[in-house]
């Protein structure tokens, strides 16, 4: 099975360690992406992953691409052209002060591509699975006809289709990501969200549901994942559900809904967070990998907050684990005993 994911590719700026933003006179570059993400977690697990992005003609763009091909993806498809390298500045939260981040990512060499840029018959070419995310869109108008013509495509061709809503408040409003979202998810096959994307992509709201209290509403969520499933006829929904207790410590779950009307849960983790970035994407990477191999809801759901925990655990946005790691994980248990 070939998955090819699609987004942009960003340079990272972090302040070292939880120290605040130009605390010290040096910053961490790292690359990254929500698309991005996926892709390295696929590669990871042994899967035939390609990216597609656009970078500028540079060092950076260059360095960008290459950091990818270190974990095994694919990058042949993906373009240089005019314009920057997006990036952006995290500030890592402590306790209950919040992460933090800046986007300066206009202009950049994916958002000022065109349509008549990408030839989708092409692009598809021996591919299976097609993962994008709600951040594509927000990037730019051409790049939201891009999406729903790559959608169209797939759906022509017969392509698996995956979402991840990953709304962001700092790139659109609300009401246009409504706009348009709900008109480019009605083409998805598997659609991934957290606890407020629905509300604020799809305008869909689990009832007495408060994402701030770090509280779940298990009826509430079933309720969301099947209107998501009956308004824009997705066959799966899962939904990472994140107690936020403060920016160091998270309860972590998860849930997937078919749409024939079952959900199943995973297991609970208490996680004590070294770097949360990056942890819903890798969610959906090994949500992506158990389903291509053939796993049932129950194991999927299960392998996917499993490596997600783990990426927790984990610098930078890339998530550096193996199959082995997250099934040790399920079937030992998270003491953290060396392993000799």
């Amino acid at each position: 099975m070939k998955v090819l994911s699609f987004g942009e590719i960003l340079l990272r700026l972090a302040s070292p360690g939880y120290t605040k933003l130009f605390q010290k006179d040096s910053l961490d570059a790292t690359f990254c992406g929500g698309e991005a993400n996926v892709a390295v977690s696929l590669a990871n697990y042994k899967i035939d992953s390609e990216f597609l992005t656009v970078v500028p003609n540079n060092d950076v763009g260059r360095a960008a691409l290459n950091s990818l091909r270190y974990f095994g993806v694919n990058v042949d498809k993906s373009m240089f052209k005019n314009g920057r390298m997006g990036l952006y500045y995290l500030e890592k939260g402590a306790s209950q002060r919040p992460s933090k981040v800046i986007y300066d990512r206009a202009f950049s060499s994916i958002s000022l591509s065109s349509p008549s840029d990408y030839d989708w018959d092409k692009l598809f070419e021996g591919v299976d699975w097609f993962h994008w995310t709600g951040i594509n869109p927000a990037l730019s108008d051409n790049m939201i006809q891009i999406c729903e013509d790559a959608c169209k495509k797939a759906k022509e061709k017969g392509i698996t289709i995956s979402c991840d809503l990953n709304y962001r408040k700092n790139l659109w409003s609300t009401e246009k990501a409504q706009e348009v979202m709900s008109r480019l998810v009605k083409y998805v096959d598997v659609c991934i969200a957290n606890e407020e994307d629905a509300d604020k992509v799809l305008g869909i709201k689990a009832p007495d549901n408060n994402v701030e209290s770090g509280k779940l509403n298990k009826a509430g969520y079933e309720f969301v994942v099947s209107e998501i499933c009956k308004r824009f006829n997705c066959k799966k929904v899962a939904v990472t559900l994140r107690e936020s207790i403060n920016a160091s410590r998270n309860g972590w779950s998860g849930m997937i809904y078919d749409v024939s009307g079952k959900a199943e849960y995973s297991s609970h983790y208490d996680i004590d967070i070294v770097d949360r970035v990056g942890g819903g994407d890798s969610f959906t990477g090994a949500l992506i990998y158990s389903l291509v191999s053939g796993k049932n809801d129950k194991d999927a759901i299960e392998f996917a907050v499993a490596a997600s925990c783990l990426k927790h655990s984990i610098e930078g946005d890339y998530n550096r684990i193996t199959v082995a790691d997250v099934e040790n994980l399920i079937n030992n248990g998270g003491n953290g005993r060396v392993q000799r």
